[in-house]
């Protein structure tokens, strides 16, 4: 099933606030370190895998990462690419966002601002939200409890009034 992006420019009715996001250590580095914990080796598959989930812009699905790695001439099997899409995910690299009982959908998140969103169910729109007053409570609740925030996701799913 496609996604199809919030056409409304006027969803966010306050400005967008910069929150700065520290990245440690580059995303190569994260998966090599996750990939010799799990006694694996870092190959060429994943590295271009990887490369190519670093170009993605938005959410996207493990079949359209293999069509556009397949498409730029690199020969990978499926089952690497959502072995890779897995070790990713355990890395903290990038997170599943469920929106879709048929597909589940993938966003980067290591050294990004958490990307927020409003899905709506009923025609697969995602709308993308901007809530700084959530990442305020993020850390108040983590300051509360001795504990430093490394991420969060918000996410929630909607069907339209007039839907049911």
């Amino acid at each position: 099933m496609a996604l199809r992006k919030a056409e409304n420019p006027d969803v966010t009715a306050e400005p967008r606030v910069e929150i700065p996001m520290e990245v440690v250590e580059p995303l190569c580095a994260v998966f090599r370190r996750k990939l010799k914990a799990e006694g694996l080796k870092y190959t060429p598959e994943r590295a271009r895998i990887l490369d190519m989930v670093m170009q993605q812009e938005e959410l996207f699905e493990a079949d359209r990462l293999l069509q556009e790695l397949r498409a730029s001439g690199f020969r990978v099997s499926k089952a690497t690419v959502y072995r890779t899409i897995k070790l990713l995910q355990d890395a903290g690299i990038i997170q599943r966002v469920l929106f879709d009982q048929d597909q589940a959908h993938y966003q980067l998140v290591y050294g990004r601002r958490p990307n927020d969103l409003l899905i709506r169910v009923d025609t697969n729109e995602v709308i993308p939200i901007d809530l700084p007053e959530l990442i305020a409570l993020r850390e108040r609740l983590c300051r509360e409890h001795g504990l430093v925030a490394q991420s969060h996701r918000f996410q929630v799913f909607a069907v339209g009034v007039d839907a049911g």
